[in-house]
């Protein structure tokens, strides 16, 4: 018994050396350099690494040169086996927002090992709320809307689910 309590807090003191030392802002300027290659850019105004993630501010986003959306704050934790990307306050650029929902509060971008082809979705905004995933594998996405709130700017390509309005596209 002795024995598999010392294996275990070895394990737990591997693990949170991993994860404290980590090269967090590594990681995070290697997805900017895989987000160029699609022609999109994250220009943020500060950077703060913690022990378990990365939170940076003041994120403006860019496709193909024009700034399509700004960010207050993006929390990117990571335990190894589970990751989660929060955003706080994503304003969408008034020139979109007759094809996208200009305002959402909070949106929740979770993955697992558990479901390693799965990234779960949660998001709350003008539009209300929402839930849904990404399967990374088959390239799809489904999301269901909770609450009915108008979504005139979606509303040819949502269908009507059990629980609201659903939207289903691939990638």
């Amino acid at each position: 018994m002795q024995m598999v309590k010392n294996v275990l807090l070895v394990l737990l003191l591997v693990w949170l050396g991993i994860l404290g030392f980590m090269p967090k802002q590594e990681l995070y300027y290697t997805l900017e350099e895989a987000l160029a290659k699609q022609e999109i850019v994250l220009n943020e105004k500060k950077i703060s690494e913690g022990m378990f993630g990365l939170t940076l501010e003041q994120v403006s986003v860019y496709v193909k040169g024009i700034k399509v959306a700004t960010i207050k704050e993006i929390d990117i934790i990571t335990l190894l086996f589970y990751t989660r990307l929060k955003l706080d306050t994503l304003h969408v650029d008034d020139s979109l927002k007759q094809m996208v929902p200009q305002e959402t509060q909070e949106a929740i971008f979770s993955h697992s090992i558990v479901a390693p082809t799965q990234i779960k979705i949660e998001a709350q905004g003008s539009f209300g709320g929402l839930t849904g995933q990404a399967d990374v594998l088959n390239r799809t996405v489904h999301l269901d809307f909770n609450e009915s709130k108008a979504l005139p700017m979606l509303g040819s390509q949502l269908k009507k689910g059990e629980k609201g309005w659903v939207y289903e596209t691939s990638f």
